[in-house]
C-alpha cells in the first residue's frame, strides 16, 4: 500500500499540507489520498501512458502535491517549470521533456497565449478562464469515484538541471516497478533519518515548489507529518508561520537568512521558535558568517547538505560539525568524495581539485548522451563541476562555485545563454557573462561587452542592451550590471578566460 495511503487511513483527520498563511486553507490525509487518486484517474483518462510526462507551471498553490501524487500513481514523469521563465524559455522545456498535458493557471496567460498549440496540447487550468484549457476541478469532478488504478511503475519528478553550455538539461532516472513501489532506497532512508523526518513533523517550505525541495514535501506526507507551503517566501511572515502553526522542521536558502537576519529588531524578538528542532538549508554556499549568526540566533538546529539535481552524492553537517569544521558542507552519506586534479589523478587530503562522487545513483541528462557522458569519468566517477578539498576527517570544502554557473538567490544561472543573447544584438562583438559577490543573493549577474564599433559606448546603449535581455529571458537571468571592455581576455585556443574577469570583479564591480 503507498505510503499516503498508509497514513489516511491511519490518521485520515490530520492535516496533511496547509498554507502557511493566517487563513491556513488545508487539507487532511484523507481528502489528499482522494484527490490524488482522482487526479490518477482524470490523467489515465487523457491516454496518458506510463512513462509519459506532465508539466506544472504554477505558483505555490496547495493543489500541487495532489498533483505531484496523482502523477505517481498514474506512472508519470511531472515536470515543474520555474515561473520565471519567458515563454520560448518555457516551450524548450514542454518540448525537451516531451510534456503531454500541462496544467497551468491565470497567473501565466501571457505566456500560454505564446505557446503554439501542438506544445503539451493537453491542457488545464486551476481556476478555468484561459482560452485551450480545461478547467481543472471540473476535470476531476468525474473522477472522484471510479475505476481501481492499473499496477503501473511509481511515477517521479523529472526536473530541469544547471548548466554552462546553454539550455537546461532534464535529469530523468527509471521509474520504480509497481512491486517496488514502496521500497526506499537507501539513500533515501538515511537522509530522513539524518534529519528527522519521520512521524508527525510540521515542514516549512518557503521556497518555490518548482525546486528541488519539493522532495521534502513529499518526504514529509510519507512520514505521517504536516506541510505547511508558503505563497511566496517573505522573511517576517516566515517566521510568523514558524510560530502560528508550532514548525518543528524548515529547508531554507542563504539569501532567506539574510533577509532574516536583517528584519528590525523587535521582529526578531517577538519569534519565539520554541516549536522549531532542524533548519536544513542547501542550494548555494552559505558565507560563513551568515551561517554562523542563524546558529547564534536559532541555536544548534542550523543543519547542511550539498548535492545537485543529478544526486550524484551528498554530504550533510550539523551545527557542532560546522563549528568544529568551520566553512565545511560536511562528510559524504551518498556516494564517496575524490577529488582529482586536472590528469584525474586522485589528490591528498588538503589539496584542492575537482570533486567527484563513486557509488551514487546513477542518472541520465533527458536527450543529451554526450552531457551525460562529460558529467561521468571512465571510472564512474561523476560531479556538479564544483572544486574543492576534503580534509583528513572526511569534511568537504567548496573552494569554488562551479566554474561558470552562476548561484544568485539560491537559483542557477547559465552565462552562455545571456551571452548568446547579447550576441545577438547587432552592436556586440564578443560578451562575457560572470556572477559578482552580493551580499543578498550571493552573487549578481555582471555582463561584460566588446562591442563592434568601441566608439559607440555609452549609457543609452547600455541601456539597450538590458533592455534586449529582458525581452528573451527571465529577469533573475537578466545582467544586473553591465558594462564595455575594449577586449575580452580569451587563451590561445579561443577559450573564454572567465576567471580573469572574476579575479577583477572580485569586490562585486
Amino acid at each position: 500500500m503507498p505510503q499516503l495511503r498508509k497514513q489516511a487511513a491511519a490518521t485520515p483527520d490530520r492535516v496533511a499540507v496547509r498554507m502557511a498563511e493566517a487563513d491556513g486553507e488545508a487539507l487532511s490525509f484523507a481528502e489528499l489520498d482522494r484527490r490524488a487518486d482522482a487526479v490518477a484517474r482524470w490523467f489515465l483518462s487523457l491516454g496518458l501512458s506510463a512513462g509519459d510526462s506532465v508539466a506544472l507551471l504554477l505558483e505555490n498553490r496547495i493543489e500541487l502535491p495532489e498533483l505531484w501524487i496523482g502523477a505517481r500513481r498514474a506512472g508519470l514523469y511531472y515536470v515543474p517549470i520555474a515561473v520565471q521563465l519567458t515563454a520560448s524559455e518555457i516551450e524548450y522545456i514542454l518540448r525537451d521533456a516531451g510534456a503531454r498535458a500541462l496544467v497551468t493557471s491565470p497567473a501565466f496567460a501571457d505566456r500560454l497565449a505564446a505557446l503554439p498549440a501542438d506544445v503539451a496540447p493537453l491542457r488545464a487550468s486551476l481556476d478555468g478562464g484561459l482560452p485551450g484549457c480545461t478547467t481543472y476541478e471540473a476535470a476531476l469532478v468525474p473522477h472522484f469515484d471510479g475505476i481501481a488504478l492499473p499496477a503501473r511503475p511509481l511515477g517521479r519528478e523529472l526536473f530541469y538541471s544547471s548548466g554552462t553550455t546553454g539550455r537546461p538539461k532534464g535529469v530523468r532516472r527509471p521509474l520504480t516497478p509497481h512491486e517496488q513501489r514502496d521500497a526506499l532506497p537507501a539513500f533515501e532512508r538515511t537522509l530522513r533519518g539524518l534529519l528527522r523526518f519521520e512521524g508527525p513533523i510540521v515542514y516549512l517550505s518557503p521556497s518555490p515548489l518548482y525546486h528541488a525541495t519539493g522532495r521534502f514535501v513529499i518526504r514529509t506526507f510519507e512520514g505521517g507529518g504536516t506541510a505547511v507551503l508558503m505563497r511566496r517566501f517573505d522573511a517576517a511572515e516566515a517566521l510568523a508561520a514558524i510560530d502560528r502553526w508550532q514548525v518543528t522542521h524548515s529547508h531554507w536558502v542563504p539569501t532567506m537568512f539574510v533577509r532574516m537576519l536583517a528584519l528590525p529588531d523587535p521582529v526578531r524578538a517577538a519569534f519565539d521558535g520554541r516549536s522549531h528542532r532542524v533548519a536544513i538549508h542547501a542550494a548555494a554556499p552559505c558565507p560563513p558568517e551568515v551561517k554562523q549568526r542563524m546558529i547564534d540566533w536559532w541555536g544548534p538546529i542550523v543543519e547542511e547538505y550539498y548535492g545537485g539535481t543529478e544526486n550524484v552524492g551528498l554530504t550533510y553537517l550539523s551545527s557542532a560539525e560546522w563549528l568544529a569544521h568551520r566553512g565545511s558542507v560536511g562528510r559524504a552519506f551518498v556516494g564517496e568524495i575524490h577529488v582529482v586534479g586536472e590528469d584525474g589523478r586522485e589528490l591528498p587530503a588538503g589539496e584542492v581539485g575537482l570533486i567527484r562522487f563513486s557509488g551514487g545513483p546513477s542518472f541520465e541528462y533527458l536527450n543529451d548522451p554526450d552531457k551525460t557522458r562529460a558529467a561521468i569519468d571512465e571510472r564512474g566517477w561523476a560531479s556538479y563541476g564544483d572544486i574543492g578539498r576534503v580534509d583528513a576527517d572526511g569534511y568537504l570544502y567548496i573552494s569554488d562555485r562551479r566554474t561558470d554557473l552562476i548561484l544568485t538567490g539560491g537559483v542557477n544561472v547559465y552565462p552562455q545563454e545571456i551571452e548568446n543573447v547579447l550576441l545577438e544584438h547587432p552592436a556586440v562583438a564578443d560578451a562575457a557573462v560572470i556572477g559578482v559577490p552580493d551580499a543578498e543573493f550571493g552573487e549578481r549577474v555582471m555582463a561584460r561587452v566588446e562591442l563592434r564599433d568601441p566608439d559607440a559606448a555609452s549609457d543609452a546603449l547600455r541601456d539597450a542592451l538590458l533592455a534586449h535581455c529582458l525581452a528573451r529571458l527571465s529577469r533573475i537571468k537578466c545582467p544586473r550590471i553591465l558594462g564595455f571592455e575594449a577586449s575580452l581576455p580569451r587563451s590561445e585556443t579561443g577559450k573564454l578566460l572567465r576567471r580573469v574577469l572574476k579575479d577583477r570583479f572580485r569586490d562585486g564591480g
